[in-house]
């Protein structure tokens, strides 16, 4: 379950955070790709306490990325790490980079 529940999540041409509302570092990362200027559909934020399986999502996202913790930010298929990976990514230039690669952005 978990695992479907996450890997129909991850697609390409979207951007996909796992969180839980409580955690600051998902608020803030949901503020920062809020200000971008996504596509309809193209950004989805998962709440992970809104399932039974919250702490089997976890271990799955662990096995899937090396890391248990959210947020877990996926462009396209391929997970860069939490918010201060975005934060680090944003800062570069890389992200709005990777976002039109993946033509999310409008």
């Amino acid at each position: 379950m978990a695992e479907e529940f996450v890997n129909c999540k991850i697609q390409p041409g979207k951007v996909v955070v796992f969180i839980k509302p409580s955690c600051p570092y998902c608020k803030r990362t949901q503020e920062l790709l809020s200000q971008l200027p996504f596509k309809q559909g193209a950004l989805e934020f998962v709440d992970i306490t809104a399932t039974s399986d919250t702490s089997k999502i976890q271990d799955y996202l662990q096995q899937l990325t090396g890391a248990r913790t959210v947020p877990r930010v996926f462009i396209g298929k391929d997970c860069i790490g939490g918010c201060t990976d975005l934060m680090d990514m944003h800062q570069s230039g890389e992200l709005l980079k990777r976002l039109k690669q993946i033509g999310a952005l409008q």
